[in-house]
């Protein structure tokens, strides 16, 4: 058997961090400006999305603190390091988001019974502020999301996403309540009780990915194949009898059983294990490490 060390990938998580900790700045200011004008405009909706983006504030911080944890190199008690952080920190983002879609909803239908005043037209400018806002952050993390491929980055992304959507359904919301005039106050409170759906369903979505690489779930097929394909590649492997792909963090981990011939001494069949972990890995460079098991084939060339 041939292992490896690790393959760190600190600039990426560095970039990571920075782009939470950006978004938590944001966050903050955003969620200021818009409790501030929700108060001062008498509009629930408002106060309920800087409500959203003060979560949004503690999602930051959980993926910040996630990435940094999983940043940390291999030690005697985590061996593989600490990559299963990320996944830890999206699924904390997820539980987040959904809790805040269930509160808000919770007085989103509070207000729609309590009657009020209808909302301050200049609370609109605002919405349209914070949608550029979040709308921009979002692309901005996505992309660097898929770059990095972090599960933590893409949770933090649509936690952007999941603000600008409540931001647009407060100004669809606050719209109809200022157009419709007397007796249509709260529309923008069911507009916001609509948001919460869409929010919930995001934070479902986000919570899947992260729960499937928590438990080890296996990755795609497609990735599976090519990795078959390039160690079988490697002059003096006949065939590929296992092939077993761990995900942690940014990282792909890799057990795989080759077959050579059974004649060959086992120095060959070390320098063929070597071979084919160097192939694997120069292949893909997200692959840390590939732990290569020989076996020998039979005469037909299969085990």
């Amino acid at each position: 058997m041939v292992a490896g060390t690790t393959r760190f990938t600190s600039s990426q998580r560095r970039t990571g961090a920075r782009l939470a900790l950006i978004g938590l700045i944001i966050n903050f200011v955003l969620a200021t400006t818009k409790i501030t004008a929700g108060l001062l405009g008498n509009s629930y909706a408002l106060i309920a999305d800087g409500i959203e983006s003060v979560l949004d504030i503690f999602g930051s911080l959980v993926i910040w603190f996630g990435l940094s944890v999983a940043s940390a190199p291999p030690d005697a008690g985590h061996p593989y390091g600490h990559g299963k952080a990320e996944s830890v920190a999206a699924m904390v983002v997820a539980f987040i988001i959904m809790a805040a879609a269930l509160a808000l909803a919770v007085e989103s239908v509070r207000e729609i019974v309590t009657p009020h005043h209808a909302p301050a037209p200049f609370t609109l400018i605002v919405l349209v502020v914070v949608v550029i806002t979040k709308e921009l952050l979002f692309r901005t993390v996505l992309r660097a999301s898929v770059e990095i491929g972090s599960p933590a980055i893409h949770a933090d992304a649509w936690h952007h996403r999941a603000d600008a959507i409540t931001s647009i359904a407060a100004f669809v919301g606050i719209s109809i309540a200022l157009i419709g005039g007397p007796g249509w106050e709260p529309a923008d409170d069911w507009a916001a009780l609509a948001a919460c759906a869409l929010i919930g369903f995001n934070g479902w979505s986000l919570l899947r990915p992260a729960l499937a690489e928590a438990m080890d779930a296996a990755p795609p097929r497609e990735l599976e194949e090519a990795i078959r394909t390039v160690a079988l590649s490697a002059p003096g492997v006949t065939a590929i009898d296992q092939c077993r792909i761990r995900k942690m963090g940014l990282e792909l981990w890799i057990d795989i059983h080759i077959e050579v011939e059974g004649s060959i001494s086992v120095r060959e069949g070390h320098a063929i294990a070597h071979l084919v972990k160097d192939r694997i890995r120069s292949e893909n460079p997200l692959v840390a490490d590939v732990l290569v098991h020989v076996e020998p084939a039979d005469d037909s060339g299969r085990s």
